[in-house]
């Protein structure tokens, strides 16, 4: 009771002065192997707006763990963490023994499994005037696998549990989503912390006394409550010392290099940002999430190779948490809002950090030079194993912006797809701000965040205010600001030509916007030696001739090295000398790798593969495809057929329009051709025109839609043995089909539907698939499929709908025996038309129905079952059914099924029960690369 009172009294004298701001005043009580914690809390809440208030918000999103029916869960599902989808009952959290008192008067009917708690008034709290709130409650903590804040058993981490006021100027409801949003910053914090004798406690609030903390944040409160003590390391850095707290131990040797770089990094972010808080606390899940992304060891199965070593590894990962944590305590953000500016503003310490200590370090590190293969180091052929680390930020926004999946800066950030956090709010926002402070001068722009921060300490940020203010101490360099940020960037300048003049060179370059943007010439010579020009341009788009000396230049660059986030890099370099002169070297290049901007690149693959009638092929893809999609793209692939003597090939070329803001994402267009064996000595030649749309979507979401239609000419050579009249030499084959997808988590669904014509036949089919996690990594799943034939009069069963096989009359599916009747290719299994297991049939030629249902049974066994019925013309319609056991040898990819019973009987019985089994084989690197960025973007 003497420290109640004796926090009562450091609350209301701490309180003096501070008449804006909220005042909180929390005890918590807090037992040994409990997850419950009672709280005593009182709230000076101040009408801090200039409109009177007739009801109070305040935010409890403890509530946010209490079912499956909250904005946390369906964040989480769409990050692919089904953990509080499928927790236990003592697992979640929740408000018990809710009471409020507003001004002493009880406050009846408020629900306590509600995040947003609105308090009515009796009487309106006029602008500057004050209310008490007193309230009382139990904190059902929940577990902290969910979002790290909870209880792990052997203590506590506590953000976001204790009821707040949201800020008087918010009428809409706000949920708890885990993206370290700002809860209820620039209140003052008193909390007192009745917890178990010799067990510890740290905060980001000021300790005044043991377990007593108090203070005023730009943040909110975060609480850690343990048996274990706490490292702590003090830097003492222009005669003031900072206090830097871990809520986590730290090993040995990462205490001793932190030692020596956190006082480095300190004075670093110092001289950037004019000034250090007195207490920096770090917890793990910050840490974690702060970490410099790209610095992990690379893992393969019983291998381990290091990228960088240890020290260098805490010395960026620690540097970019505390750039992180003291932006944040220096002004307050909103971070829906302002994400960008914060993430943007770290990133910029990032890069002048790289660029004072790590100039030279390699993307890739010392893996190029570890890695060896027969005494060889593969990697050093790669362009990757040259490019700077500081090189990543630009790389990153180019992959996203590639696939047309990037964002508006501004974007809020809970709408932002989890690779955008990193790629727009962090990297291309900084970036930016690199790119303006180089402009006018790295200590300018220091001095103006510095003046900037210290202006508008305890302040909410504004947006214009920042910006408005930016544009002036850049001499109105960084106008296009306020405008760029709103959309999706598509900006580029096109390094057209250059003529020497003189001792001139006068170079042409465009840009395709009407934003007055500054850019970067520089004239390289061939000891590597630059020369740098910046320009100012106006909002015209036209070509402009800019002079610049020549100094013996041998290459002229614009914007080198991804300074500037372009939509294209590839027109930014000319050679002033040699044959190449006004133009760009042609380069080959072994296998895939991140683009050269500053080469036409041609990618030579070694490609190999195998059928049963060309046996081994053996070949070498051409194509301009980098890492990053590009609009017009070729592949060609010849191949030596091993099983006939002969070439084989395939071939295409595309090209695809990508519109930043459209109802499509793209929409492309293109052909192609191969010739290959189906059959002993038989071959055909396949020729296919197509287009195919796909459809905006939100890049957070996993629902894709698409619209083809395609052409295909069909020529293929008949056996002269079997000489049939009605067999298929050369066909026409027309296709329009829709798809759409939706991979999210528990609930997964895809629909098709296709019509399928030529001049003998036109059917139409459709197909539902719905796959259900019905508990953790358990799964069922039911495929429909329904098929018609319009019209059918062809000469035989080749474009009949197949039962337990496919007709494979469009060469699409990836069968390694094509004509297969007996053999082991004959038992490759494609889930497609019937999907039956069993051979119950072979094909149908007037309609189809089809259900298949697959579910979990043990470990790496499934169990199946398909039912359906199919009619062919002049028979009565047919029942079939089978069922048994599929082993998932990898889930998707490679599966083998095991048939039980069916309309034949018990299978296992038959003789031949060996060629009855089936498997499934997808060799499809795409379809693989798409699996495993679920949840990204």
């Amino acid at each position: 009771m003497k420290r109640f009172l004796c926090g009562f009294v450091l609350f209301f004298c701490f309180a003096v002065g501070f008449a804006q701001q909220n005042r909180i005043f929390i005890q918590a009580k807090i037992t040994e192997n409990n997850p419950r914690i009672a709280v005593s809390q009182e709230i000076d809440f101040t009408n801090s707006t200039d409109q009177p208030l007739n009801q109070i918000k305040l935010l409890n999103w403890i509530a946010a763990y209490q079912s499956r029916n909250t904005a946390l869960l369906g964040r989480k599902l769409e990050d692919r963490k089904s953990e509080l989808y499928f927790a236990k009952p003592n697992e979640l959290g929740g408000l018990e023994n809710l009471q409020i008192k507003v001004e002493n008067q009880s406050i009846d009917q408020v629900s306590s499994t509600e995040e947003n708690i609105f308090l009515p008034l009796n009487k309106s709290l006029q602008p500057g005037e004050v209310l008490k709130i007193t309230l009382n409650y139990t904190l059902k903590i929940p577990s902290s696998k969910f979002t790290a804040y909870g209880t792990d058993g052997n203590g506590f981490y506590l953000k976001y549990f204790f009821i707040v006021p949201d800020r008087p100027e918010t009428v809409v409801k706000r949920e708890f989503l885990d993206i370290d949003e700002n809860q209820s910053p620039g209140n003052e914090w008193t909390v007192l912390l009745d917890i178990p004798a010799n067990w510890y406690a740290k905060s980001n609030l000021k300790e005044i006394q043991t377990n007593y903390f108090q203070g005023v944040l730009n943040n909110d409160p975060e609480f850690l409550i343990s048996e274990k003590r706490f490292d702590q390391i003090d830097a003492n850095i222009d005669e003031k010392v900072t206090s830097v707290e871990f809520g986590y131990p730290l090993s040995t040797e990462e205490k001793q290099h932190l030692e020596f770089y956190l006082p480095l990094q300190l004075s670093f972010i110092k001289s950037k940002i004019g000034t250090l808080p007195e207490k920096i606390f770090i917890s793990d899940k910050f840490k974690k999430e702060q970490n410099f992304t790209g610095l992990e060891d690379v893992k393969f199965w019983k291998f381990r190779y290091p990228l960088f070593p240890e020290r260098m590894r805490t010395d960026l990962n620690y540097f970019s948490a505390l750039s992180k944590n003291i932006i944040q305590q220096s002004v307050i953000f909103d971070k829906n809002d302002d994400h960008w500016l914060i993430n943007g503003l770290k990133t910029y310490l990032e890069i002048q950090y790289l660029e004072r200590y790590y100039r030279d370090e390699k993307l890739l590190g010392a893996l190029p030079d570890n890695l060896k293969l027969f005494g060889l180091k593969p990697l050093k052929i790669f362009h990757a194993s040259e490019l700077k680390i500081s090189e990543r930020y630009g790389l990153a926004y180019q992959y996203i912006r590639s696939q047309n999946l990037d964002q508006r800066i501004s974007e809020p950030f809970y709408q932002l797809s989890n690779f955008n956090a990193s790629a727009i709010s962090h990297f291309e926002m900084g970036s930016l701000f690199s790119f303006l402070a180089e402009k006018m001068g790295n200590e300018k722009f220091d001095d103006f965040i510095v003046d900037y921060l210290k202006q508008n300490h305890l302040k909410k940020v504004d947006r214009k205010d920042f910006l408005d203010r930016f544009t002036l101490a850049t001499g109105y360099s960084s106008e296009f600001l306020e405008q760029f940020i709103e959309r999706k960037n598509r900006v580029n300048f096109d390094l057209k030509k250059f003529k020497k003049n003189g001792d001139e060179f006068q170079v042409k370059i465009s840009k395709n916007t009407n934003q007055a943007i500054p850019f970067k010439l520089e004239t390289i010579n061939r000891k590597g030696e630059k020369s740098e020009f910046w320009f100012d341009t106006d909002q015209s788009q036209k070509a402009i001739t800019y002079n610049i000396p020549q100094a013996n230049a041998e290459k002229i660059v614009v914007n080198s090295e991804y300074i500037f986030p372009e939509n294209n890099f590839r027109d930014n370099y000319l050679y002033t000398r040699g044959i190449y002169t006004n133009a760009k070297k042609v380069k080959l290049k072994l296998f895939k790798d991140i683009p050269n901007p500053e080469f036409n690149e041609i990618y030579l693959n070694p490609r190999l593969s195998f059928n049963a009638y060309d046996n081994v092929l053996v070949g070498l893809n051409f194509r301009n495809t980098s890492f990053f999609e590009q609009k017009f793209n070729y592949t060609f692939t010849p191949y030596f057929s091993s099983g006939t003597g002969t070439m084989t090939g395939s071939g295409g070329i595309s090209y695809s329009f990508q519109p930043a803001e459209s109802f499509y994402r793209s929409l492309d267009f293109g052909i192609a051709g191969s010739y290959f064996h189906y059959d002993f000595d038989l071959s055909y030649r396949k020729l296919t025109a197509f287009g195919n749309l796909s459809f905006s979507k939100n890049p957070r979401s996993d629902i894709g839609r698409s619209l083809g239609i395609s052409y295909n000419f069909f020529d293929k050579d008949l056996d002269p043995k079997k000489n049939d009249p009605n067999d298929y030499s050369r066909y026409n084959l027309w296709s329009v089909g829709y798809a759409y997808s939706d991979r999210r988590m528990i609930h997964e669904k895809y629909f098709s539907g296709n019509f399928l014509f030529m001049e003998d036949f036109q059917r139409i089919s459709a197909e539902a698939f719905y796959r259900w996690e019905f508990q953790k990594s358990k799964k069922i799943s039911f495929r429909f499929f329904g098929g018609l034939f319009l019209n059918n009069h062809t000469r035989n069963n080749l474009f009949d709908y197949g039962i337990s096989r496919v007709s494979n009359f469009a060469f699409s599916y990836g069968l390694l025996g094509q004509s297969a009747t007996s053999g082991i290719f004959s038992q490759q299994l494609i889930i497609a038309d019937g999907g039956f297991k069993s051979y119950l049939g072979q094909t149908t030629n007037q309609w189809i129905t089809a259900v298949n249902v697959d579910s979990h049974l043990w470990k790496m066994f499934n169990l199946y079952a398909d039912a359906g019925m199919y009619k062919n013309h002049q028979f009565s319609p047919k029942f079939i059914w089978d069922s048994g056991v599929k082993l998932k040898v990898v889930p998707d990819f490679l599966e083998v099924y095991f048939p039980i019973q069916s309309s034949l009987g018990f299978e296992p019985s038959f003789k031949d029960y060996g060629t009855r089994i089936r498997f499934t084989l997808t060799l499809n690197f795409s379809a693989i690369t798409n699996y495993f960025r679920r949840g990204w973007f």
